[in-house]
């Protein structure tokens, strides 16, 4: 385990991730065996949880799918009642590189929230057409938001410290774009600071995200009004601890 004055949680929400979750657990690990990883298995029907837990991770298993809101809200909340002080996700499929986990955690240490940014002249991590442009549109709106530039406003390539944790324990949204947009918007209403690192994805270990011309255009459509939501949305500042 960690040590107590600086407890690190690795989250990794896996769902149906059999395939690749146990790489990802042993390489977080021998990059540095002092993490303490979580993989949050999110009501996966294949052997996700058993294949994590060999390869030596804690395994908090959903009975059914919430999605990485959902995951990620479990996640937090784990942490928080075991007095991590820093917390990172990284995703189950390989895309990110373990290597870059202290990179994004050392950004902690001038801001709540750093998130690890594919569009930051590092790497050759490309998108075009529809999905490009939302998510340069979408990066300028939160930038204004933030009162930072920022670059890659849905990389979930990030990590958090107390306060944010904090946060997220209270305010997590499951919907779509939520774990994302809607959470890091509603951090800044709360009055959270957010930074970016450079960072460079890999392709996905198994399986092929979708890149069709219709699957661009509603992704286009529906983040402009998942952002729309999310800026309508202010909670409270009075939940963010001191």
């Amino acid at each position: 385990m960690s040590e107590p004055s600086d407890r690190v949680l690795i989250i990794v929400p896996a769902w149906n991730e059999a395939r690749s979750v146990g790489g990802t657990v042993r390489e977080i690990r021998s990059g540095n065996p002092l993490y303490d990883i979580a993989v949050i298995d999110d009501g996966s029907t294949d052997d996700t949880a058993e294949v994590a837990r060999q390869a030596g991770a804690i395994v908090l298993q959903l009975p059914f799918n919430l999605g990485v809101g959902g995951a990620m809200r479990t996640g937090f909340t784990y942490a928080q009642r075991h007095g991590y002080t820093r917390v990172i996700q990284v995703d189950a499929d390989g895309q990110h590189n373990p290597s870059d986990i202290e990179r994004v955690l050392d950004g902690l240490e001038r801001a709540d929230i750093s998130i690890g940014a594919r569009f930051a002249d590092v790497g050759d991590y490309t998108v075009r057409g529809p999905r490009r442009w939302a998510m340069i549109v979408l990066a300028k709106v939160v930038s204004r938001v933030a009162g930072t530039t920022l670059t890659d406003v849905t990389s979930g390539f990030r990590a958090a410290n107390e306060r944010a944790v904090a946060q997220y324990v209270r305010y997590y949204p499951a919907e779509y774009l939520g774990d994302t947009l809607d959470s890091l918007v509603a951090a800044c209403h709360a009055g959270l600071t957010v930074t970016q690192v450079p960072v460079a994805m890999r392709p996905r270990v198994h399986g092929t995200p979708s890149q069709s011309p219709v699957g661009a255009a509603i992704y286009l459509l529906r983040s402009v009004v998942a952002l729309t939501l999310a800026i309508m949305r202010r909670p409270s500042r009075k939940a963010v601890a001191a």
